[in-house]
């Protein structure tokens, strides 16, 4: 492709709107707007990660060489703007999406049952000042979660210790589509908000976690303003319909697989049952081959091989010479940029360093007159002097 025919516009400064060195780079080399919308070279790259997806197939991501993470069903790329929150094992590489991550649980201590008791807890209608109360941990109290199954308008009661978090998603899977319940239907089953109990109600759905059973002697409401039961124990003192794993995993718990800490991280999805996300993977590349020039994405992820530079001469018509090239290098199985513009070498040298295609091959007055052209790999610290006939041997080695 020949530069002016991309209208390419690079820039010399980070968008202010750069939330990422990656996106930056990608504004300042011409390949998005400051909007995040591709331009005519961004959409030339697009369809270029395309088209290798489907040549390479499965080694897609390890032949671009882009270091992401995942599982059967989706690939992520870890970066801290990234829209999905996942949990990640960095010693086993299990990879999940936090809502329906599982983690290896630790049961309380085993307990003699004790007699079930009602206690006055005044104003305490949260986990966090009922065990500031009564001077206990967190996981020796029962969380309530209310909701309403959409599909008949069924109560929904879902217990888990207090010491984690449910995972609506892992609910959903056992109770169907649900949403919070209203005051209104809290109390039509003849449970209490801030102090409900899953003792005594009247039709409702009630789904534990798998630690509920497993935690004895716990603090749980009593369905009365200003109470809690002491001692609930799940299976003495009420059944539950689905016990089952519906809490969050989160930093810090016990890989299922091998043991070791899970991480959060946020990251992009790159691939999922949908297919590729090619703006994500443009921009993952991005985030991964730059340095302080410019972009560095390599080879065959780049989309041209080669950014071909004429640098004007006084006696002999350099951009004839690259143009005949240009025709050459594509003849060979090249993609080429050809930088058609009558600007100064300054300007194209660092308009090819952002841009960053693999090799940059410049031709000037003085390599005309001695039969080469100066070739340098984008990536590399030196360049060499390579004779115009062996070029596209040499192009097709570096």
């Amino acid at each position: 492709m020949r530069y002016r025919d991309l209208s390419i516009l690079t820039q010399r400064d980070a968008p202010n709107n750069a939330r990422t060195e990656g996106f930056a780079f990608l504004v300042r080399a011409g390949f998005l707007t400051r909007e995040n919308r591709p331009t005519e070279l961004g959409n030339l790259a697009l369809k270029h990660l395309e088209g290798l997806s489907a040549k390479i197939g499965g080694s897609f991501f390890s032949q671009i060489r882009l270091p992401v993470i995942g599982n059967s069903l989706e690939t992520f790329y870890p970066i801290l703007t990234g829209a999905a929150d996942i949990i990640h094992c960095p010693a086993c590489g299990y990879t999940s999406r936090s809502e329906t991550a599982v983690f290896a649980k630790s049961p309380l201590p085993g307990e003699t049952l004790l007699p079930l008791k009602k206690v006055a807890t005044p104003d305490c209608n949260t986990i966090e000042s009922l065990a500031n109360f009564l001077n206990i941990p967190k996981e020796k109290t029962a969380k309530a979660l209310l909701y309403t199954r959409i599909s008949d308008g069924k109560l929904v009661f879902a217990v888990v210790r207090g010491d984690m978090a449910l995972s609506e998603a892992k609910l959903k899977r056992q109770a169907g589509e649900v949403r919070p319940a209203t005051h209104e239907e809290i109390e039509s089953a003849g449970a209490v908000p801030g102090y409900a109990s899953p003792l005594g109600l009247a039709d409702a759905l009630i789904i534990v976690d798998d630690l509920i059973p497993q935690s004895a002697n716990l603090v749980a409401g009593a369905n009365d303003p200003g109470y809690h039961l002491a001692n609930v124990n799940c299976g003495r003192d009420y059944q539950a319909e689905i016990v089952a794993d519906i809490v969050q995993a989160k930093a810090g718990d016990a890989c299922a697989d091998c043991g070791n800490p899970l991480k959060e991280l946020s990251a992009d999805v790159l691939e999922d049952g949908a297919g590729y996300r090619f703006d994500k993977i443009l921009l993952a590349l991005a985030e991964s081959h730059h340095d302080p020039n410019g972009l560095t994405i390599p080879h065959p992820a780049a989309p041209f091989d080669v950014y071909l530079m004429p640098i004007p001469g006084k006696e002999l018509d350099t951009f004839a010479a690259a143009g005949e090239m240009y025709a050459n290098l594509q003849s060979a199985g090249l993609t080429v940029l050809f930088d058609d513009r009558d600007e100064r070498a300054g300007v194209k040298f660092n308009d090819a360093d952002l841009i960053g295609p693999s090799v940059r091959v410049t031709v000037g007055e003085r390599g005309l007159k001695e039969g080469v052209v100066e070739l340098k790999p984008r990536a590399a610290a030196e360049k060499q002097f390579v004779a115009i006939t062996d070029l596209i041997d040499a192009l097709h080695k570096s």
